[in-house]
């Protein structure tokens, strides 16, 4: 008897835990909604006011410096080991430079990616990096229009003033949740990276690099007639929570809740994802992956990769980066050089 006391006293507590843990995966109000399709299938977007006026204010395009002029002097006659941007007029050089120390290194300014008093010298690995990342904007810019559009990527779409953008990944050790919540497929753990459920916290090393394709259903109605298993779907869905918040979206921004699969029946912005999908893949299998061999050991994740891309990276909470701030247009420096 003198035990009930005490126990039910934490019966309460743990109570009132679960309700406060459980009001915090809901919306709070006020909550509007957005019909998307016919009346009473769900077809909507949901949008919280008080949440959407952060996200605005978190994506706005920073002013950009007056136009430069195109005459003049090359940069390459001018300054030394400029391959990438040498066809650059001296002041459309100083131009870009100036913007992407900005967007990437404000506080080290210059000399985040060079060398103290000698600019031509790539021991810096950073320099190395942006080098290679001018080349990933570029291709982006011109070779995956079927993403980007006519809008285009700067530096500042993913690194908004950091040296590493924020929304970024690396590969982890298989390891699930333990004790009662044990599981051999890396689950239970309440990663943010899949909207905290206990689906497999790794979403991205299966499809986000590499070729291999995102299916759940199989040719047959039975189990037995399908290549795609359970562990398959669930991480399959854990990605797609995690794409749904990288946009701020949920799945009938892309699908038709009628039917999820056929593409005949789904939205325009599900062939948009299909692209960025393989545009992601493009990035992290032929620029940023490959960056672990210069990079140090701070940046680098637990199994030694470079910290990639996904989705996230460019988004960061809104369905078109920067509210769909069209870069490219003032910043002409980012796209291609002209033919020669």
């Amino acid at each position: 008897m003198k035990y009930r006391f005490p126990l039910a006293l934490a019966f309460l507590f743990t109570a009132f835990l679960g309700v406060v843990f459980a009001l915090q995966a809901f919306e709070h109000p006020p909550v509007l909604s957005a019909q998307s399709g016919f009346r009473g299938t769900g077809m909507v977007q949901v949008a919280n006011p008080r949440i959407e006026a952060a996200l605005w204010a978190r994506n706005q395009l920073p002013e950009a410096p007056d136009a430069a002029s195109a005459e003049g002097d090359r940069a390459s006659e001018i300054y030394e080991n400029v391959p990438l941007l040498g066809h650059l007029s001296i002041e459309q050089f100083g131009r870009i430079m100036q913007v992407m120390t900005e967007w990437v290194s404000p506080e080290a300014g210059c000399n985040g990616c060079h060398v103290e008093g000698n600019f031509a010298s790539d021991d810096n690995y950073r320099k190395q990096v942006a080098r290679r990342m001018i080349e990933m904007v570029r291709h982006v810019n011109n070779g995956w229009t079927s993403h980007v559009q006519q809008t285009g990527v700067t530096c500042y779409t993913c690194h908004r003033g950091r040296p590493v953008p924020e929304q970024v990944w690396a590969a982890v050790p298989e390891q699930g949740a333990r004790g009662m919540a044990a599981s051999p497929r890396m689950q239970n753990r309440g990663e943010p990276s899949v909207g905290l459920t206990s689906l497999p916290h790794d979403p991205f090393s299966h499809y986000l690099q590499g070729s291999q394709n995102i299916r759940l259903q199989g040719p047959t109605p039975l189990a037995s007639g399908t290549p795609h298993s359970v562990q398959n779907a669930e991480s399959v869905y854990g990605l797609m929570i995690n794409l749904s918040s990288a946009l701020g979206v949920n799945c009938t921004f892309c699908h038709n809740t009628r039917a999820f699969s056929p593409w005949d029946e789904s939205r325009g912005p599900r062939l948009t994802a299909w692209h960025g999908i393989r545009m992601v893949r493009d990035l992290n299998n032929n620029y940023v992956g490959p960056l672990r061999d210069i990079l140090p050991a701070d940046r680098r994740g637990p199994l030694g990769d470079a910290l990639q891309v996904n989705c996230a990276t460019c988004h960061q909470g809104v369905s078109r980066p920067l509210l769909g701030a069209p870069m490219l247009r003032d910043y002409p420096e980012l796209a291609m050089p002209p033919a020669r």
